[in-house]
């Protein structure tokens, strides 16, 4: 059995689901337009740039759950698939999903993002193992804060290697495992696999894919 990890954003979807989501929020008129936006943006330039803090992020990030009833953000998030996430998938990823789920790959998304934006998105690919930051619950309300380890840049390995032990297996030990992102943020994982692969890649990993000699795909 091969081992397929997938990146989602701006690797399976041609888009960002997290900053999405705040866009989302804001046309709503759920989020104030001019300070969130600003933050969101410079948030994002800082993801793209490899140098976000993670934690400072999602303090950011995680709020506008904290602030609201989970039936409101599950019904707002139904909206949110329809008009935002489906057209940023495209055929070509849903087809590359599809291959390794037919050959029989232990197939999971591993992303950043955390699980309650990401959750729906991974069941449209089929997907059933969504490994991603996850957002604290208490008395059946999001509190803002993070439960466990950020799946972000070493998190990722740190989460990929938890969940493989609940399934009785480890990374280390799959003869084949494959890795697909678009961002430089994802180096540490990507060069834990036996077949890193750069989707579309930002200009960061296009260079470094280039120096290791590395597949490089566009799924656009």
């Amino acid at each position: 059995m091969r081992l397929a990890l997938f990146d989602l954003d701006n690797t399976l979807l041609s888009g960002d689901s997290d900053y999405e989501w705040g866009q989302f929020l804001i046309e709503r008129g759920v989020l104030g337009r001019a300070e969130y936006e600003a933050q969101n943006a410079a948030f994002f330039e800082q993801y793209k740039a490899g140098t976000l803090d993670i934690h400072e992020y999602l303090g950011f990030a995680l709020r506008p759950l904290a602030s609201h009833a989970l039936h409101d953000l599950e019904r707002w998030h139904e909206d949110f698939m329809a008009s935002c996430i489906r057209p940023m998938i495209n055929k070509a990823a849903f087809a590359l999903v599809k291959r390794h789920r037919v050959a029989g790959d232990l197939c999971a998304v591993v992303t950043a993002t955390n699980s309650f934006v990401t959750a729906p998105i991974a069941r449209a690919f089929q997907i059933t193992h969504l490994i991603a930051t996850e957002p604290e619950i208490v008395n059946g309300r999001y509190t803002g804060r993070v439960a466990g380890t950020p799946c972000f840049r070493e998190g990722k390995i740190e989460r990929v290697e938890q969940w493989l032990a609940g399934l009785g297996h480890s990374l280390g030990a799959f003869p084949e495992s494959v890795f697909y992102s678009d961002s430089l943020n994802d180096l540490p994982l990507l060069e834990r696999v036996t077949r890193p692969v750069a989707v579309d890649p930002d200009p960061k990993l296009t260079a470094e894919a280039a120096r290791l000699g590395w597949p490089v795909i566009t799924l656009r």
